[in-house]
């Protein structure tokens, strides 16, 4: 959209606490994304337009420009550094914890350890801030099923209530970051669509403080 405005959100749990958000903005989708195998959707605001999709891509559309705007949470951003993203805003849902964990009650590991994960940038750069050296086994998902099969000695993964991890037999060990979805926002967007994307995030963020 040459003079609208483009926004990403990522499917699933984001998008459920996200459309709340965007309506008290002033933001609503014409049809339910809920409803529907549409990932386009125009808007009761004319030139606005939200796209759905998966969660790890919503960086990548914003920075390439396919997006003006996107919605994701902060453990995908800090996965995708990038100077050519602004982060103006969080927006304080999709809030969990990135954690350590490994079996309960395990013994004190020697030699360098074996991590599952899929954030596997961000898990490299905790422990070499420890200086230790770690061998990373990047899985896409049943991370809890590494350690209890021998694939890795722990993992870090995304956790909410711990429920996942007590069920089969692990313990958080350490909280990496504490996460929440983050509206990001492409630079020359920004600089080209400015008259446009400025209102939209004082509503945002008054729609935050609500």
């Amino acid at each position: 959209m040459k003079d609208g405005m483009t926004i990403a959100v990522s499917k699933g749990r984001i998008l459920k606490e996200a459309l709340p958000l965007l309506a008290r903005a002033g933001v609503q989708p014409l049809d339910d994304p809920g409803a529907t195998r549409k990932l386009v959707f125009e808007t009761n605001q004319a030139g606005i337009r939200l796209i759905v999709i998966r969660a790890t891509d919503v960086p990548t559309y914003v920075l390439n420009g396919g997006a003006d705007l996107g919605i994701a949470g902060k453990d995908v951003l800090l996965e995708c550094v990038s100077d050519n993203l602004y982060e103006p805003l969080d927006l304080n849902i999709g809030r969990c914890r990135l954690m350590l964990a490994g079996p309960k009650d395990a013994p004190a590991q020697s030699g360098r350890l074996r991590i599952a994960t899929k954030y596997v940038a961000t898990t490299r750069n905790y422990f070499a801030a420890k200086g230790q050296q770690v061998e990373i086994i990047k899985l896409y998902g049943s991370m809890e099923l590494a350690p209890v099969l021998g694939l890795s000695d722990l993992i870090v993964d995304l956790v909410d209530t711990g429920n996942t991890l007590r069920e089969n037999g692990l313990a958080p060990l350490a909280n990496i970051a504490d996460i929440s979805s983050r509206l990001i926002v492409n630079k020359a967007s920004m600089k080209m669509k400015r008259a446009r994307i400025k209102p939209f995030l004082s509503r945002l963020a008054a729609a935050i403080r609500e």
